[in-house]
C-alpha cells in the first residue's frame, strides 16, 4: 500500500480504526492473532543442530576421540567405548548449558522491549512494542525508536532521524498532509515514520500501518539473517588457553611414548600411558563451567536490577577504574518537589504556578482507582504544586489551548508553548491578571534560570543573586518567562520567544538516595572512582557531590570550561576533577575520551537519546531503565532497571566474582590434572606401569572438572572483593600467582599420591591402583575446599556458604566409592576393595593438599599484613 498517497481520512478508513478511541482489546487481540508480533525473526542465535555439532569438533573432543580409537586397537574395546560414552556426556553437557544460555539471552532481551504508547478503547495505554499491530495509534515523543511503520497524523516540530535507512545524516521535519508522487524514496516521505528510527525533536501521533517483517525494516532483516557471533575477550582467552592445554597434552604423550619406545619399553603400554596422560592433561569440564558461572552471574544481575544487553559487560565490569554517572534519579530519588516560589514583584505565586502548568508536558492519568502523575519528575513536581493551590493543567488547556510549541531538550534547557485565549479563557484569572482577550495569542517559557534569564528583559542583579543562593543549597532554580503577542505578531517561534517578561523562580529538590553515600564510599575502597557529570547549575552538582563525598571541594568543572581548556587541557584535568556541571552530551563524550587517554575504564550511565554516542564510547555503557530513552538502551551494554547508582556497584561486585570464579576453576582444573599427569608419568618409572586406565581418568576429570568445578563456579565474592583493585584489562588469567599455585597443589597432589600408592604396592600390591585412583578424587575436594578464596581461610568464608560446593563434595565421595566397591562396577572400571585402613589413606592427599594451601594463604596475610 503506497500510505504517503492517502490522505489521514484514507488511511484511518482503510485501517478501520478511529483517531481518538484507538483500537478496541478485542479487536488488537485478532490482529495480533493475524499479523504476529511486531519484531524481526532473528534468526542469528544458533541451532540446536550446529550447537551440539561444535561440541563434538571441539579441540578436547577431537584429541578425545582419538584417544578412543587407539585405545580400541592396543587396549580394550571396553576403554574405548567408554572413552567414547564420556566424551558424548562432556558434549551433552556442553550442549543443553549452552542452549540454555542461548535461551535465556533470548528471554534477556525480551526484558529489554521498550514500551510504546498507543491509544486503544479509548485511553492512553503503554504495551510493549511487540504488541503493537497495524491500525494502533502511536504517541511519538523525543527519544522514542518509532515501533512499526507508521502514516503521521499529527506533527508537533516532530523530526526524526532514518540514517538507519536512508544513510541521511539530517533529521527528517515530518508533516501530515498526503504526498503527490508515487515512486518516492523512503527518506522523502515526510509524512511516514519507519521502524527503527529515532525521534530525535517534538512529538507527534502516527497510525501503524505495517508491524514485524512487513516494515520496511524486516525487509533488509530478512535479507540480512546471516550473523557472525564473535568471541568475548574472555571467551578468546579461554579458547586460546584450551587450545594451549591440548597442545601440551599432546606434546607430553608424544615425548613419553618416544623416550619409552627408546628405552625399549611394551609398546602395547607406551600406548596406553600415551593416551591416559593425553586424556588427564585435558580440562574436559573448563566450556561447560564458564557458560554456566557467566548464565549465573547474569541471572544474578538480574536479581540485583541490572540487565546485562551484551555478554563482554560481565567481564569488563571487574574491570572498571571509573563510573561516569548522572546526578538525576541515580544519586538522588528523582523526586522532584518544590520547595520555594520566587515571583517577580509584579507577580504572585498563583501566576506563576499557573505559567509553569501551561507550559507542561506532564499529566495525569487513572492507575487503577489512583490519579498517578505521569511525565518528567520536574514536570510532575511543578504540577503537584500547581495542584496544591487548586490550579488544574486540563482545565488550563481547554481555556487556553496550545497551538505550538518548542520542546525542552539538554542543548536549549528550556520549553516554550504558544497558546491561543478561548472566549471562557478571557475570563478566567490568567486572562484578567494578563488583560488577555479571546482570540489573543501568548508564549510561556520555562528553563533553567541561568539559560531562560538572558531572554527576560526585567531581570536583574538581585534575581541572579537569588539563583545563586537557592543553587548552592542543592535546589534546581527554573525561571517562567511571559509574552503577550500583538495582534498581528508574525515570526518563527524562537523568535518570538525574546524580550519576555520575567514571571518568577521555582527552586525544586531532588534529595539524595539514602544508599548512594554509602555506594560511593563502597566503590572507592574498591579502587573506582565515582564522577559526576550533569547538565544541572555547578552549585546544586556540588553541593550534592560533597554530601555524597564524591568530592571533599568545590572544584567543578563546567561545560564552557571544557570547551575553553580544549581535549588537551580536559585529558590533564580529567585527573582530579570528579564534578562536571552544565555539560552537554558533546562533552559527556569529550570526558570519557579524556579519562581513556589517561588508561581508565570507564562505565558511563546515560538516559537521553543524545546520550547514545557516549554510552558507545564507554566501556561499560549504562542506560537508565526507568527514564531512558529507547535509543539510550539499544546503545547500551546494560540497563538499570531501578536507575539506581547502589545497582552499578553490585554489578561491578558481581563482575568481579565472576572473573574470580572462572580464575579459581582454571587453577583447579589445571593443577588438578597437574597432579594426575605426575601420578601417571613418574609411577611407571618406578615400575608400576600402566597405573590408571583412560576411562578411569576420564570418571576422575567427570566428578573433579564437571561437579566439583560447578560448585567452584557458584561461590559467593570474597569478603574483601570490593577493597581490592580493579582487574587490569591487560591482565592474563594465567599470571605468575596462579603459575606457582598450580605448580604448588599439582606437586603436592601428585606426589602425596604416589608416596601412598608406592606404601600399598609394597603392603598391599593388589589394589595399589584403586588407592590411587580414589586417592587422586578425594585430593580435589580438598584443594576445592581451600581454592573457594584465594586469599581468605575457608573458615573464614563460612561451611554451608555454598551449599552447592558441599552437596558436590558428598556426592563425588558417594560415587566414587560405589565405583570402588560396587562389584558390577568394579569389573567395568577395573577396579578393587579395599580396606578401611587405605580407605583412610586415600584421604591424606586431599587433607595435605587442603592444609598446604592454607597455610600459604596464612603465611601471604600474614607477610602483607
Amino acid at each position: 500500500m503506497n500510505w504517503h498517497l492517502m490522505d489521514i481520512a484514507e488511511v484511518l478508513a482503510e485501517q478501520k480504526c478511529d483517531a481518538g478511541f484507538g483500537l478496541s482489546s478485542t479487536n488488537a487481540t485478532a490482529r495480533l492473532s493475524a499479523t504476529g508480533s511486531n519484531e524481526l525473526i532473528d534468526n542469528g542465535g544458533k541451532s540446536p543442530w550446529v550447537i551440539l555439532w561444535e561440541q563434538f569438533t571441539s579441540t578436547m573432543a577431537l584429541i578425545l576421540m582419538t584417544a578412543a580409537i587407539v585405545s580400541g586397537f592396543v587396549g580394550t574395546t571396553k576403554d574405548s567405548f567408554a572413552i567414547l560414552a564420556i566424551v558424548c556426556l562432556f558434549a551433552l553437557l556442553g550442549f543443553f548449558q549452552e542452549f540454555k544460555a542461548e535461551r535465556t539471552i533470548r528471554a534477556l532481551k525480551r526484558l529489554a522491549i521498550p514500551s510504546v504508547r498507543v491509544k486503544r478503547n479509548g485511553e492512553t495505554n503503554e504495551i510493549p512494542s511487540v504488541d503493537l499491530v497495524p491500525g494502533d495509534i502511536i504517541f511519538l515523543e523525543t527519544g522514542n525508536l518509532v515501533p512499526a511503520d507508521c502514516r503521521i497524523i499529527e506533527s508537533h516540530n516532530l523530526k526524526i532521524q532514518e540514517s538507519v535507512l536512508t544513510g541521511e545524516a539530517d533529521a527528517v521535519e515530518k508533516i501530515t498532509d498526503a504526498l503527490q508522487e508515487t515512486s518516492l524514496p523512503l527518506g522523502d516521505r515526510r509524512n511516514m515514520a519507519f521502524m527503527g528510527t529515532t525521534v530525535s525533536y517534538g512529538r507527534g501521533v502516527a497510525i501503524a500501518v505495517a508491524t514485524g517483517m512487513q516494515t520496511e525494516l524486516g525487509k533488509i532483516a530478512a535479507m540480512l539473517q546471516t550473523v557472525t557471533k564473535e568471541l568475548t575477550p574472555l571467551q578468546k582467552k579461554l579458547d586460546h588457553l584450551g587450545k594451549t592445554l591440548a597442545v601440551l597434552a599432546i606434546l607430553i604423550s608424544t615425548l613419553y611414548f618416544v623416550l619409552g619406545w627408546m628405552r625399549g619399553e611394551d609398546l602395547r603400554l607406551l600406548l596406553m600411558t600415551a593416551v591416559s596422560l593425553a586424556v588427564a592433561a585435558i580440562p574436559e569440564g573448563l566450556p561447560a563451567v564458564v557458560t554456566i558461572t557467566l548464565a549465573i552471574g547474569s541471572q544474578r544481575m538480574l536479581q540485583r536490577q541490572a540487565l546485562i544487553r551484551k555478554l563482554p559487560a560481565v567481564e569488563t565490569l571487574g574491570s572498571v577504574t571509573v563510573i561516569c554517572t548522572d546526578k538525576t534519579g541515580t544519586l538522588t530519588e528523582n523526586r522532584m518537589t518544590v520547595t520555594d516560589l520566587v515571583p517577580s514583584p509584579k507577580h504572585s505565586e498563583s501566576q506563576l504556578l499557573l505559567a509553569t502548568a501551561l507550559c507542561n508536558d506532564a499529566g495525569l492519568r487513572i492507575k487503577g482507582n489512583n490519579p498517578v502523575l505521569i511525565g518528567d519528575p520536574t514536570e510532575t513536581a511543578l504540577l503537584a504544586a500547581a495542584g496544591k493551590a487548586d490550579i488544574f493543567k486540563a482545565e488550563l488547556e481547554s481555556l487556553f489551548p496550545r497551538i505550538a510549541e518548542i520542546p525542552f531538550d539538554s542543548v536549549s534547557k528550556r520549553m516554550t508553548t504558544m497558546h491561543r485565549v478561548s472566549a471562557s479563557g478571557s475570563q478566567h484569572m490568567l486572562g484578567t491578571i494578563f488583560n488577555l482577550h479571546e482570540g489573543d495569542q501568548f508564549i510561556v517559557a520555562k528553563g533553567a534560570a541561568d539559560v531562560l534569564l538572558p531572554f527576560c528583559m526585567d531581570s536583574g542583579g538581585l534575581i541572579a543573586a537569588k539563583v545563586e543562593e537557592l543553587a548552592s543549597e542543592g535546589r534546581r532554580v527554573l525561571a517562567c518567562a511571559f509574552r503577550h503577542l500583538e495582534s498581528g505578531e508574525l515570526a518563527e517561534l524562537a523568535e518570538l520567544a525574546t524580550q519576555m517578561e520575567f514571571v518568577g523562580l521555582i527552586a525544586i529538590m531532588d534529595p539524595p538516595r539514602i544508599e548512594a553515600h554509602a555506594a560511593v564510599v563502597k566503590c572507592q575502597q574498591a579502587g573506582i572512582r565515582p564522577v559526576m557529570i550533569t547538565g544541572d547549575h555547578q552549585n546544586t552538582a556540588s553541593y550534592i557531590a560533597r554530601s555524597l563525598n564524591i568530592t571533599d571541594n568545590d572544584a567543578v568543572m563546567t561545560g564552557s570550561e571544557i570547551d575553553r581548556i580544549g581535549p588537551t587541557g580536559l585529558t590533564e584535568a580529567a585527573g582530579h576533577v570528579s564534578v562536571y556541571a552544565r555539560v552537554s552530551p558533546e562533552h559527556k563524550l569529550l570526558i570519557i575520551e579524556a579519562l581513556q587517554q589517561r588508561g581508565e575504564v570507564v562505565a558511563m550511565t546515560g538516559d537521553g537519546v543524545n546520550d547514545a554516542p557516549a554510552l558507545k564510547k564507554a566501556d561499560i555503557g549504562i542506560s537508565m531503565g526507568i527514564t531512558g530513552t529507547d535509543v539510550a538502551k539499544e546503545a547500551a551494554d546494560m540497563v538499570l532497571l531501578d536507575d539506581n547508582f547502589a545497582t552499578i556497584v553490585s554489578t561491578v561486585e558481581e563482575g568481579r566474582t565472576i572473573y574470580d570464579n572462572i580464575c579459581k576453576f582454571i587453577e583447579f582444573s589445571v593443577a588438578g590434572n597437574l597432579g594426575k599427569i605426575i601420578a601417571v608419568m613418574v609411577l611407571p618409572i618406578m615400575g608400576l606401569s600402566n597405573p590408571l586406565t583412560p576411562l578411569q581418568l576420564l570418571w576422575l576429570n567427570l566428578m573433579t572438572d564437571g561437579l566439583l568445578g560447578l560448585g567452584l563456579g557458584v561461590e559467593r565474592a570474597e569478603p574483601d572483593i570490593m577493597q581490592r583493585p580493579p582487574v587490569s584489562k591487560s591482565a592474563q588469567i594465567f599470571d605468575r600467582r596462579m603459575l606457582r599455585h598450580v605448580l604448588l597443589t599439582g606437586g603436592v597432589i601428585g606426589f602425596s599420591s604416589i608416596a601412598i600408592t608406592w606404601h600399598h604396592r609394597l603392603n598391599h600390591p593388589g589394589n595399589w591402583q584403586s588407592v590411587l585412583f580414589t586417592s587422586l578424587a578425594f585430593a580435589q575436594i580438598g584443594q576445592a575446599m581451600s581454592l573457594r578464596s584465594f586469599k581468605h581461610s575457608f573458615f573464614r568464608m563460612g561451611l554451608l556458604s555454598n551449599p552447592l560446593l558441599m552437596g558436590v563434595c558428598f556426592v563425588v565421595i558417594l560415587l566414587q566409592l560405589i565405583v570402588v566397591f560396587i562389584p558390577s562396577l568394579q569389573t567395568f572400571f577395573n577396579t578393587n576393595t579395599f580396606g578401611l585402613e587405605s580407605l583412610l589413606w586415600t584421604c591424606v592427599p586431599g587433607i595435605l593438599v587442603f592444609t598446604v594451601l592454607e597455610t600459604e594463604k596464612l603465611l601471604t596475610r600474614i607477610m602483607s599484613s
